[in-house]
């Protein structure tokens, strides 16, 4: 019989302990592998979708929850700003450009944003059916839309007021053509219907209109009162980013928020609980490494007869070694391997779960830190049969097999 057969019998003679510690040992990696998934995944995730936006400029309130709202469409925003102001800072000479957006209604749970035709362009945007909208009450559409929803070129549908699906009320007097379809980009505009900013402008002022009838013949557009949710900003060079904020922040009634100081505030914050949840799971995998040395130890004290046995007929020192440490590191390895499988299948579930209720997907299943853990892994596995391998290697086969 091999080394490598006689340690899995050895193995499966004790079920329960190595179950223990195979459990143990895995959950440990389960946990550490998932946590630094989801938060590469999430990282990245808000990495590529801030990456060419330097400022967003919105109405006061949670610099936070403009960024969300603004960049990533999964908060609400902190209101409304006026169109004619906010686009005052086009003439800045530190400013390469802006992008308006105007938010207020969803189909199907994906946002309707009112733009212009440099947005998609910034997340690098291609058609992959029919064209850019032209005119009012036409729409382009992301790859997630289409798929979700069943949308195609030429199809209608009418928008539901508000950001939340659950509404009742639904703009059935002015529907959405759609003119053309995007490629899949692997960020938000994959989940978002974009439109001009006077189709969003048209939809709310008609509804306005329809709910005031009474002064419809009286009522005249104002466009100096027209308003949008938020402006994406790109800075002409680094001064922007000294300047800019405070100048907005202080002198108008608007908010600017840097994308990368909030991001890296709320990467700050999940730290201490990734940090935290690290340190517990790799007490896990110490008392695993403490049940495997027990367990190991327990066992070569059942275990000494048989192996005086192979000393005697001919087995090394060193083969008394090897079959101790390979038991330790087969304990590791095991538990490695299902740590991983399990990580990953907790994450789809949780992919699953975020493309659902926020149109966003996890689509890392591997990180740096996975052959570290690895590495990791064996070393554990060794430590915590070397004591146990060295006791059999010095045995005493004479006292042994006197006994």
């Amino acid at each position: 019989m091999n080394i490598i057969s006689f340690n899995f019998k050895q193995i499966k003679s004790r079920p329960l302990s190595s179950i223990l510690n195979i459990i143990l040992f895995a959950t440990g990696v389960t946990v550490i592998s998932l946590i630094f998934l989801l938060k590469d995944g999430f990282e990245r995730q808000m990495d590529k979708n801030a990456s060419n936006i330097d400022l967003v400029v919105g109405a006061k309130g949670s610099p936070l929850q403009l960024i969300l709202s603004s960049i990533y469409h999964v908060d609400y925003p902190t209101g409304n700003i006026d169109y004619n102001e906010a686009m005052k800072l086009n003439r800045n000479p530190l400013i390469k450009q802006i992008i308006p957006l105007a938010l207020g209604d969803n189909y199907n749970g994906f946002r309707i944003v009112g733009t212009d035709k440099s947005y998609p362009v910034i997340y690098n945007g291609k058609l992959k059916n029919g064209k850019i909208w032209n005119k009012n009450s036409e729409v382009t559409i992301g790859s997630k839309v289409a798929s979700k929803t069943g949308l195609t070129l030429g199809s209608q549908f009418a928008g539901v007021h508000g950001l939340s699906e659950d509404s009742d009320h639904i703009h059935e007097e002015k529907p959405y053509t759609v003119a053309g379809i995007f490629e899949e980009t692997g960020t938000v505009i994959d989940q978002l219907i974009l439109t001009n900013i006077e189709s969003v402008w048209d939809i709310h002022d008609h509804n306005h209109r329809h709910e005031q009838h009474e002064l419809e013949e009286e009522h005249e557009h104002d466009d100096g009162h027209k308003e949008i949710t938020a402006l994406l900003v790109q800075y002409k060079n680094p001064m922007g980013a000294i300047t800019l904020p405070r100048q907005i922040n202080k002198s108008t009634n608007m908010q600017a928020a840097s994308p990368v100081l909030e991001m890296n505030r709320l990467y700050s914050l999940l730290d201490v609980g990734v940090e935290a949840i690290t340190y517990i799971s790799g007490l896990i995998i110490l008392i695993s490494a403490l049940s495997i040395f027990i367990s190991l130890l327990n066992s070569l004290k059942e275990r000494k007869y048989e192996l005086a046995l192979i000393r005697v007929m001919g087995g090394s020192r060193l083969r008394l070694f090897s079959i101790l440490l390979l038991e330790g590191i087969s304990f590791s390895i095991i538990g490695y391997i299902i740590g991983f499988i399990f990580s990953r299948v907790i994450t789809l579930i949780l992919s699953h779960y975020t493309e659902s209720n926020f149109n966003y997907t996890f689509q890392e299943w591997t990180t740096s830190t996975d052959l570290y853990l690895f590495i990791a892994s064996l070393i554990i596995g060794i430590v915590a049969a070397l004591i146990p391998a060295i006791k059999a290697m010095n045995m005493n086969i004479s006292k042994t097999l006197s006994e």
